[in-house]
């Protein structure tokens, strides 16, 4: 599928073209949904910020080999999604900040943090941000694919089809990568579910 009218597609020629107004308009328009891609891709803040950055500037180092085949937003994301997965390729060659370790703990970690909710009151106005805070690190411990995914669907609301170019896949695999990212998620937040603090359809 072609990039159609899309207009962000038009101001990414006209970068390729050496145009750095229309460079602005599109980091001004995308630093955002990128810095929140990223920042909930990897743990780090600090990082996070640094790599999402980095994303821009891969833009612009390969406008001279941008080619409108997709959407402008499938291109950008599509950088974003490698440059997330190498970092998180990096942090898992060293053991001390290996994300797979992360993975590994986190059920427990999350069935005894959701115990403690439980037993609070159910009035308590801090429990809906404490919740908050359980989905986030949930999401988190997702595998980086599945995280990606999940944060392109739920957050920028892609379709299956941008998703799976983003991501390189057919979109019968994307969506069960999807739904394997949510089946996970409802399992860990189970607690939740059957307390009633937590929407099914979320």
């Amino acid at each position: 599928m072609g990039a159609g009218h899309d207009p962000d597609t038009e101001l990414m020629l006209r970068v390729k073209r050496g145009d750095m107004e229309a460079f602005a308009v599109l980091v001004e328009k995308y630093k955002q949904p990128v810095m929140n891609l990223v920042y909930r891709a990897l743990p780090d803040p600090t990082e996070a910020e640094d790599l999402a950055q980095n994303v821009f500037i891969q833009v612009h180092k390969s406008a001279h080999r941008y080619k409108p085949s997709a959407k402008f937003s499938t291109w950008l994301f599509t950088i974003a999604r490698n440059l997330c997965l190498n970092e998180i390729r990096r942090r898992a060659r060293h053991p001390a900040e290996s994300l797979d370790q992360q993975d590994a703990t986190s059920d427990g970690d999350a069935a005894r943090q959701v115990a403690d909710i439980r037993h609070r009151d159910p009035g308590d106005l801090l429990l809906k941000n404490e919740l908050e805070s359980k989905v986030e690190e949930a999401i988190h411990a997702l595998p980086a694919k599945q995280r990606i995914a999940l944060l392109l669907c739920r957050e920028e609301e892609l379709s299956y089809e941008e998703i799976a170019r983003v991501l390189g896949r057919s979109v019968s695999a994307t969506k069960s990568l999807i739904h394997r990212a949510r089946e996970t998620l409802k399992a860990r937040l189970k607690p939740y579910l059957s307390y009633g603090i937590w929407s099914e359809n979320e």
